[in-house]
């Protein structure tokens, strides 16, 4: 089981720096890499709440589940 985190792709499309997405959300930039790359084990339901509000979609567009 596999988790893709689709912050790269949301962020292209929005034409949103990292760093503008980081402030805007209240996570450090290095946070944005650990969830970008995947290597997350958790992510807090107001993280989320504030991710879906800045780039303003829904959780399922954040977060994938792909089978290995």
């Amino acid at each position: 089981m596999a988790i893709r985190v689709n912050i790269d792709l949301l962020l292209a499309q929005r034409k949103m720096s990292v760093g503008d997405f980081a402030q805007a959300v209240g996570i450090t930039p290095a946070n944005v890499a650990v969830l970008k790359n995947g290597r997350a084990k958790a992510i807090r339901f107001s993280t989320l709440d504030a991710i879906c509000r800045t780039l303003d979609c829904q959780p399922g567009d954040v977060l994938e589940w792909v089978d290995d």
